[in-house]
């Protein structure tokens, strides 16, 4: 990791997000009027022989995680603007993965937390912390004053995923829905049909139902060449699509949720429904090879049928020799819905130059830039332009239908914003493995035991006590 400047961290006190149609309509008249009472810039002062003083040059830096490839889009980006931008200096900060950034920022294991970059990217999962922090600066004026019309280039959800108290916190970047990739030797849509199987009515990859995701589960299952159908992660993330699609919950409010909420009626319901196949241990792999492997890597040895991912994994398939793939919007059980992984860019308040800050974020998230680093396959852009665009979707290359990123955006449900995701996941973990795996799981009292064990990440305060030894669960 390359080390920005040291500087003290700003904390202050998140106040109350506003309802999500009020938040819209905000943004809306936000641009409008941003600015509006600004005084007008003034020269600067003539020097002692009466000429202007030549600007100062200011050094940014610009944080960024990924794959090589992608950071060397990014450094491409960078070299263009320095070669361009008079009177400043941008300096690129990388990390391997979020997790590797998110680390550093926030400090783990005693290692003091590194500054926050001038500009950098983030997952929509640390707006929370950030805004605690006082790290990052509201974009709305800054946007309007530069002509930034974004209204008709992004969708409503990705600016709302990054809007807190009445702004734009930070400025929409990728956003890859959840979606199931299949290999496409093991299961065979055509083939499928010519057998009365229920398969997808057309070729457009636009959405299909549970029972055709069960039927295509069961096609690419092949004992005797060891091939199982399906597998999905036993996490909250890889179970949501599911528990929204037939109806249920996964919070038990969508602004300030105190806890889980798969105990409810509806959501006991849908997960009932998705674990008859989850749970059949004839489609799905055995615990035994989930020790030796992951989902993914079954997946590239061309032993499962299908498993859930998101845009970045598409670069990783691709360089695996013989492997033929396409992409599946999540199966419907009632609606269309999914979960997704939104990025942003944000400003820090602590920038040398706000202004110039905010010029380089315009400069990223030009249609231009965005293609850039959409080319290399990792990013599903948020810029609706690109994203129907060549750049990204690549006809020539797998996944032939990559349009379904695109069209899953609309069947999204963006969870609350919480301070800690990866402490909920850890919180349930054991219980949902059990829903997945234990031979005769009452669902019921797993349910209740998983939302109560929310609690103690969500509303720790209102938590309950663990019991004594001795005592029971």
């Amino acid at each position: 990791m390359t080390q920005g400047r040291t500087g003290d961290r700003r904390r202050g006190i998140r106040r109350p997000r506003v309802a999500a149609g009020a938040l819209a309509t905000f943004l809306v008249l936000g641009l409008a009027t941003a600015g509006c009472d600004e005084a007008a810039p003034q020269p600067a002062p003539p020097g002692p022989s009466g000429s202007t003083k030549p600007p100062t040059p200011t050094t940014l830096t610009f944080g960024v995680w990924g794959a090589k490839e992608e950071v060397a889009a990014y450094e491409d980006l960078v070299e263009t603007y320095n070669a361009e931008a008079d009177g400043t200096e941008v300096e690129l900060v990388t990390w391997p993965s979020h997790e590797a950034f998110s680390a550093a920022i926030r400090g783990v294991d005693g290692i003091e937390a590194s500054e926050v970059p001038d500009l950098y990217l983030v997952s929509r999962g640390d707006l929370a912390g950030l805004q605690e922090a006082g790290a990052n600066q509201p974009l709305l004026e800054l946007l309007d004053e530069r002509g930034v019309d974004f209204s008709d280039d992004y969708a409503r959800g990705a600016l709302l995923a990054f809007s807190a108290d009445s702004e734009l916190q930070c400025m929409p970047y990728g956003i890859s829905p959840m979606v199931i990739y299949y290999n496409t030797d093991l299961i065979d849509f055509e083939r499928m049909a010519q057998q009365g199987l229920p398969v997808p009515e057309d070729d457009l990859h636009e959405e299909w139902t549970f029972e055709q995701f069960t039927a295509a589960a069961q096609f690419a299952t092949r004992p005797r060449r060891g091939t199982r159908g399906v597998h999905i992660d036993a996490t909250l993330a890889g179970l949501s699509p599911f528990v929204y699609s037939g109806g249920g919950k996964i919070f038990d409010d969508d602004e300030n949720p105190t806890s889980l909420a798969l105990s409810e009626d509806d959501s006991r319901e849908a997960l009932t429904r998705t674990l008859d196949l989850l749970r059949d241990a004839s489609l799905t792999l055995t615990d035994d090879q989930m020790v030796h492997a992951t989902g993914v890597e079954w997946f590239k040895r061309g032993k499962l049928g299908m498993v859930a991912g998101f845009r970045e994994l598409t670069p990783e398939l691709r360089r695996v020799e013989g492997l033929e793939f396409d992409v599946m919007p999540m199966p419907t059980l009632d609606d269309d819905a999914t979960v997704g992984d939104i990025t942003g860019l944000c400003v820090s308040p602590d920038a040398p130059s706000i202004a110039k800050a905010a010029d380089f974020l315009v400069y990223v998230v030009s249609q231009e830039s965005v293609a850039r680093v959409a080319a290399e396959g990792y990013l599903a852009p948020a810029s609706l332009p690109v994203a129907v665009s060549e750049d990204f979707l690549q006809p020539t290359q797998q996944p032939a239908h990559a349009g379904v990123f695109t069209y899953s955006i609309r069947s999204m449900v963006v969870p609350p914003l919480l301070d800690d995701w990866p402490a909920l996941e850890r919180a349930v973990a054991e219980s949902l493995s059990d829903l997945l795996t234990v031979t005769v799981p009452d669902i019921e009292a797993l349910t209740t035991q998983i939302d109560e064990e929310s609690r103690a990440v969500l509303d720790p305060e209102l938590a309950s006590p663990s019991p004594t030894d001795g005592e029971s669960g």
